[in-house]
């Protein structure tokens, strides 16, 4: 249930969303006897969606997201594992074309494998089962694996857990698969934005995991404060902003991490 209402609510909280459908609406309310709101409201959305798109407003959002788990050391000890968070790959278009099509994320399965090539004795753990509203079928986690062999991780080294639909999920079932132990440590790979909230879950399942934030999407530095995007980007990264501070606010609130904003 969790799953369906996060997915509807989240269509109609879409920040492109609600500024597109807001100016739309004005406009057509401008005609007819709310004329003057009509103009308020359309004026509004489409002076936002040139502010947001013209201005690093996404990156300021974004940014501390991101800086929250910083990477771990280079003289870190070899991990027993390396989780990786699903999400990145397109399953209709991987399905259509033959070939693994990346959406958002790619970063996360490219340093997953070069993580597995630098320390070859840890295991890696793919976690995905799609996350489509109706139920289709997702082969995301076995197009994961098939290519992780093509860049040259042994296939029996890999496990897959394709049943997960959230990061909610992922924590739970990654768990249940590997049955971790105290003394080891886990690399968690995901999205730098997205590491706070899926620290905060995996915390919560009782899977003390080792964050590696990857797939960028802020410099972490003062070119952060002016340096120009251009406009359908910076309104993308609107969105997913927005999407994890939501998340992290719906998690804590209905108990599913323990801490409004995860820490290291």
């Amino acid at each position: 249930m969790f799953f369906l209402v996060s997915k509807v609510a989240w269509f109609f909280l879409v920040p492109a969303h609600v500024l597109i459908f807001g100016a739309f609406l004005g406009a057509v309310a401008a005609a007819g006897k709310f004329a003057r709101a009509g103009r308020i409201v359309a004026i509004l959305c489409a002076a936002t969606i040139i502010l947001v798109g013209a201005a690093p407003i996404s990156v300021w959002l974004i940014r501390p997201l991101e800086d929250r788990f910083p990477p771990p050391p280079a003289d870190a000890p070899p991990p027993t594992g390396i989780i990786v968070l699903g999400g990145a790959i397109v399953d209709e278009l991987t399905q259509a074309r033959g070939q693994v099509s990346f959406g958002e994320g790619a970063g996360r399965l490219v340093e997953a494998a070069v993580l597995a090539r630098r320390y070859p004795e840890a295991r890696v753990v793919y976690t995905g089962g799609g996350n489509s509203l109706f139920g289709n079928f997702s082969s995301e986690a076995e197009d994961a694996k098939n290519l992780f062999v093509s860049l040259g991780v042994a296939a029996d080294r890999i496990l897959l857990e394709g049943r997960s639909l959230n990061t909610d999920e992922n924590a739970r079932f990654t768990r249940d698969l590997v049955s971790p132990k105290p003394e080891e440590v886990w690399l968690l790979v995901t999205s730098a934005y997205h590491m706070p909230r899926a620290m905060g879950l995996f915390r919560h399942a009782g899977f003390n995991v080792v964050a590696y934030p990857v797939d960028y999407r802020s410099y972490g530095n003062n070119d952060d404060l002016w340096l120009a995007r251009e406009a359908p980007i910076n309104l993308r990264l609107l969105d997913i902003a927005v999407h994890e501070w939501i998340g992290l606010i719906a998690y804590r609130a209905s108990g599913k991490i323990d801490d409004w904003f995860p820490a290291p």
